[in-house]
């Protein structure tokens, strides 16, 4: 122990004497969207592990890190001394914080068997609120990214309180923000990690747990794997005469250490047992999830508008029929349609601020949801320069970020039948009269519009496909719209195909571990 505290600051003296890490520091640049705090040097022969940590704040997380660092340096209670390897971000200045969501911690020490690197999501749950929150994934899907990043993880620890009956709204949304980063197979590596724990089995948080219908890794009873673990073991005693207290704190100690260790010691063999998982599918998903979501959004979008469209059309259409003399007579009449026009209106939802729209297409590339990029060209659905999402897939610098989007609006128009025939003068001769243009044109938006709602089934198709947690809301809320338009266009297989689908995402909300 002595040539440990001789790498170490004193933090608190006491029983245990508490004891800070002297670690180096990398991307401390306020610019990076994480930071690296290393201790010892990587040994290549060693074997490695790299756990990624997630949970609400308050839940002790902060703490269980820190049981990791001393389990593996073999600490023991009689050693009277505990050391740490986290640091508080709150002392970072307020815009580093804002930036750096996640701290990587490399635990390299000599007297370990096994060297470690813990993912660290402070962020998640933090009062700066759900833009921070959402700032991990990206801060998650550049570390790897990054020429030194991370490239495979072995296990998603989620933390949760031991007592807790339910889980927030919150903690749900962490969860799911989570599990969304990842391809199908990473279920099997996320394991649940319960603090403030008195050692019983925790049967109310693993209800909430399954009621929430969290994806974790099962045992071979298929029940959800989990650690318990107290959080009291830094906790020193009171300087008093007390024998009798003194007597039960010792006692309390001893049982929080007996049984965050014994915890720890359960959570590194399922490391030992577990084969890593590649972030390679990870980054794909990722970013591939994204352009999917939005780009279903926006194909709805538009043959909401295409409907729009023939409906005017067939107005018109019924408008001829009804005056055939006036047309045989060539005199003009006046009739009227419903028309649709895009107008550009301020976000009001906030958890979304701004959007990625295209001035050209008049369309909403991403929203909601757009609120990492800078600028459009660092847009998610950007790929090699040109729009994924847009119907003329433009390029970026045809778009614009900010807090505005487009939406559709319809209005009643009186029109006549002089400018009918000059809109359509260039279009009518050889032989083909207005009815008859009215009517190819009708074709083509319906032929578009078949086009429009293939393109979506494939793209929910694909994001059922790659995606761990399939969004229900978001898939439920598409998914009928496209059955019933399958339907119109006469496809009954494929709306099939998005009836099981759906059935597959409610079973899934009624899943049991």
């Amino acid at each position: 122990m002595d040539k440990i505290i001789h790498q170490c600051i004193l933090v608190e003296d006491g029983n245990p004497a508490r004891y800070r890490l002297q670690t180096s520091s990398d991307n401390l640049n306020q610019s990076e969207p994480f930071r690296k705090m290393t201790f010892g040097e990587r040994d290549t022969n060693k074997p490695h592990k790299t756990i990624l940590m997630v949970g609400e704040t308050g839940t002790g997380k902060t703490a269980l890190i820190n049981t990791m660092i001393n389990y593996m340096l073999g600490v023991q209670r009689e050693d009277k001394v505990w050391f740490e390897i986290t640091d508080d971000q709150s002392d970072q200045s307020q815009a580093h914080s804002q930036t750096s969501s996640i701290t990587v911690y490399g635990f390299y020490p000599q007297e370990s068997k096994t060297d470690l690197t813990i993912i660290d999501t402070p962020g998640y749950g933090d009062t700066r609120g759900v833009d921070l929150d959402k700032q991990i994934a990206e801060s998650f899907l550049s570390l790897s990214e990054s020429a030194e990043g991370i490239h495979e993880l072995h296990t998603v620890c989620l933390v949760m309180m031991a007592s807790q009956t339910r889980l927030s709204d919150r903690q749900i949304y962490i969860f799911d923000a989570v599990q969304s980063l990842f391809g199908k197979d990473i279920a099997e590596n996320i394991v649940l990690l319960f603090t403030y724990s008195d050692g019983a089995r925790p049967k109310n948080v693993l209800t909430a747990v399954k009621e929430a219908k969290v994806k974790v890794a099962v045992n071979y009873k298929n029940q959800p794997v989990y650690f318990l673990f107290n959080n009291c073991q830094s906790d020193a005693g009171d300087d008093d005469d007390d024998e009798e207290e003194d007597e039960d704190h010792e006692q309390r100690m001893d049982q929080s250490w007996d049984l965050s260790f014994r915890g720890m010691a359960g959570l590194f063999k399922f490391l030992d047992n577990i084969k890593p998982k590649s972030l390679e599918m990870t980054r794909d998903s990722l970013q591939e999830w994204k352009q999917l979501k939005t780009k279903i959004t926006n194909l709805q979008t538009r043959v909401q508008m295409m409907e729009q469209r023939e409906k005017e059309l067939k107005q018109t259409q019924e408008a001829l029929d009804q005056n055939k003399e006036h047309i045989t007579e060539n005199k003009s009449f006046e009739y009227e349609v419903e028309v649709s026009y895009k107008e550009k209106v301020d976000i009001k939802f906030p958890l979304a601020y701004k959007a990625t729209c295209c001035s050209v297409c008049e369309e909403n590339c991403h929203y909601p949801g757009c609120w990492w990029a800078r600028d459009p060209s660092c847009c998610e659905v950007m790929k090699d320069y040109h729009c994924t999402v847009c119907t003329k897939k433009c390029h970026y610098s045809k778009h614009v970020k900010e807090a505005k989007i487009y939406i559709t609006k319809t209005r009643k128009e009186k029109r006549t039948f002089e400018d009918l025939k000059k809109k359509y003068e260039d279009k009518i001769g050889g032989g083909v009269s207005l009815v008859q243009k009215l009517e190819e044109d009708l074709q083509e938006l319906e032929q578009e519009k078949i086009m429009l709602v293939i393109e979506a089934f494939h793209c929910v198709e694909t994001l059922q496909m790659i995606a761990l947690n399939t969004d229900s809301l978001f898939t439920l809320q598409h998914i009928d719209f496209l059955i019933e338009k399958l339907k119109e266009i006469n496809e009954p297989e494929k709306a099939e195909i998005l009836e099981d689908i759906k059935k597959v995402v409610e079973k899934e909300n009624q899943r049991v571990l």
